[in-house]
This record gives C-alpha cells, structure tokens and sequence, in this order.
C-alpha cells in the first residue's frame, strides 16, 4: 500500500527517463486528449486514495464530483525464464542492486535487460484497467489519473515497477542472493560478492523499518 498523494500544482514532465517512458506509455493508453488533461487534474488533485501494488496489479479508490469509485487494473508480469534474465543482468555489473536500492533504473541496465529479452517497461497496450464508474472508455479518467500516479511512485523507486512487473523487492534479493550461490573454498572475491548482496539485504530491511518509524540499530 502506498499512501494518499497530497494535491500538487504544475505540469511538470517528470524527471527522470524511466517515468518519462511510463508516461508515454500512459498517454498511448488513453483515448483522447481530453481524457489525458481530466486525468492529470484529478492526480493532481489529492482525491485518490492509497494505491495498492501487487504483482501484475494495482488498485485504488477514486474521488470526483460523481462520486467514489474502485479502479484497478493489470500489468503483464515477467515468466520465470524473464526473471532469471533479468535477475542475471542485475547481477553482471556491480552497483546495480545499489542503485536500485537507492531508487535509479541505470538506463543500460534496462538496454541489457531488453537484449536478453526482458521488457521492464510498459506499452500503452499493456495497461488494462476497469473501474466502477459508467464510462464507456477503457481507461477510463479515474484509471488514466491513478496510472498517472503509478508514474510517480516508479520515479522516486523503479522497484515498484518491478513489482508490478512480478518481482517485488524481497524477491529481487533473495534472487541475487541465490544467484551469487554458496563457495565451498574461500574466494576473496566471492566474499565480497557476497558482503554485497549481504548489505543490499540490510539496506533494504532498513528502508522499510525507517519507512515504518522504527529504529534499526540491530542490522548495523
């Protein structure tokens, strides 16, 4: 569950490439302009509820002059063979879990991903939504106003693409993890490989500890 987004003011294209490629994927999805301009107003309008992430889904309650309604929808998740691919590509270049951790998508990283066939980032035909209004277009305003939202969330932590994508945070770890595999002799290098996934385990464990206003001395 992530919270309520306050109201916003302006416009502003996002700033990172990944969110800039969710929202033309948004765009692609829409049926006309006019619905993109509604759906960016009510995103901006803090009358969207806490958006529920979960794999291959989401969902939230949205507010207009209508009413309240239930929107949700479905991203395509990534198959086993998808997922070991790209959890090897993860894995190739050191700093990678690190800067995922720290909330970038390293642009090659997607590119290496997509040469091994993993596509982590959506079409506009991938976004399927429905909702409780009466609407006659797919997405509706409500589903193309939390899409927009979803774009935000995956600029300020792409791991919630991922998550959309069938692999949330704690899977992604514990993958690497067991890609990095046990050392029957000891091997200064796959130590450190090692200490690395180690530390991304803790990193992660205390983002969500802080997230939750709890301390987290025990894991230093």
């Amino acid at each position: 569950m992530h919270p309520r987004a306050a109201a916003r003011r302006g416009t502003a294209r996002p700033a990172t490439w990944w969110a800039r490629a969710w929202l033309r994927a948004v765009e692609e999805a829409a049926y006309d302009d006019a619905d993109l301009v509604a759906a960016r107003r009510l995103a901006r309008s803090g009358r969207i509820g806490g958006v529920i992430v979960d794999a291959g889904s989401f969902v939230a309650a949205v507010e207009d002059e209508g009413g309240l309604w239930t929107t949700s929808g479905t991203v395509p998740v990534l198959d086993e063979a998808a997922r070991s691919a790209f959890v090897e590509t993860v894995a190739a270049e050191s700093g990678r879990v690190a800067a995922l951790l720290a909330g970038e998508l390293p642009h090659d990283l997607v590119e290496h991903a997509e040469d091994a066939g993993v596509e982590l980032l959506p079409y506009g035909g991938e976004l399927a939504a429905t909702c409780t209004c009466s609407a006659w277009t797919d997405p509706c305003v409500h589903a193309l106003a939390v899409l927009h939202q979803l774009g935000w969330l995956v600029e300020a932590d792409p791991i919630v693409l991922l998550h959309l994508r069938g692999l949330s945070r704690e899977e992604l770890l514990a993958l690497l993890h067991r890609h990095a595999g046990p050392t029957s002799t000891p091997d200064p290098a796959g130590a450190d490989e090692e200490t690395a996934y180690d530390a991304a385990l803790r990193a992660a464990r205390a983002l969500e500890l802080l997230a939750d206003g709890r301390p987290f001395d025990h894991l230093l």
